[in-house]
This record gives structure tokens, C-alpha cells and sequence, in this order.
């Protein structure tokens, strides 16, 4: 086996939950369950394949779980494993991040936030309206 050697650490996590939907699987996950169809419905940008794609490099690094009920017709789940609830406060702090870049540059979070139960409109930080 050839060992791998990075700059910095970063690049091993950015290695493993780097690019555009990894994270945003991660997050929607960081909410319990979900299936295939659930995180296609709740991310309707992502296709089938590279979402498919996504879910299997989680499951290789041991960040997801993927749970195969015996049953007709089959039903598959997705769910993070102790390893990759070991990403939530980073997960938390990329949103929080983002909840304040938005703010920062919209004023509103709703006027940029899909409404789809996961995003709370109603707590403003006000220490990011001050001047």
C-alpha cells in the first residue's frame, strides 16, 4: 500500500468530504435516515448518478452506513455511522458559517433558503446585522 502524504490536514478531510454534494449529504443525514428517493426529493439538483456515486465513496470511507432491508421491493437507507457523526460540528460550523455569509449578503436568509423545514427563518443573529 502506498501511503499518501498531504501539505496539510485539511487535505484529508477535504479528501474524503470535499466537493459540491458530500457535505450537503452529510447534513441532510445529520437529520436521521434517509433513502435514495428522500435525498434525490430533497436535493432535486443532484442526478441520480453522481448521487449514487456520492453515497458509495461516504460508505467506502465509513462516513455512511447504508442498511438493506429483506424485503419486496427492497428498500435501502442511509445513515451516518458513529464515524461520520463525528463530522456534525463541522458540519454545524460550515452551516453556521453559511447562515452568516447569507446576511452578510442578502439580509434575509428566506429570500435564499429553500423552505424546506430544515432552515429556520425565524433566528436572525443579530450581531451579524450590526455595522
Amino acid at each position: 500500500m502506498i501511503r499518501k502524504k498531504y501539505n496539510i490536514s485539511v487535505e484529508a478531510t477535504l479528501e474524503v468530504i470535499g466537493g459540491k454534494w458530500k457535505c450537503v449529504i452529510l447534513c441532510h443525514l445529520t437529520h436521521g435516515k434517509k433513502r435514495t428517493s428522500d435525498l434525490k426529493r430533497i436535493m432535486p439538483a443532484i442526478t441520480q448518478k453522481m448521487l449514487t456515486q456520492q453515497l458509495r465513496e461516504l460508505e467506502n470511507d465509513g462516513i455512511v452506513n447504508r442498511i438493506v432491508y429483506n424485503q419486496v421491493p427492497p428498500k435501502v437507507e442511509y445513515e451516518l455511522s458513529d464515524y461520520g457523526r463525528s463530522l456534525e460540528p463541522i458540519l454545524n460550523a460550515l452551516c453556521n458559517w453559511g447562515d452568516q455569509h447569507i446576511i452578510k449578503e442578502y439580509g434575509d436568509k428566506s429570500t435564499v433558503l429553500e423552505d424546506n423545514g430544515l432552515n429556520d427563518f425565524n433566528s436572525v443573529n443579530k450581531e451579524l446585522m450590526k455595522p
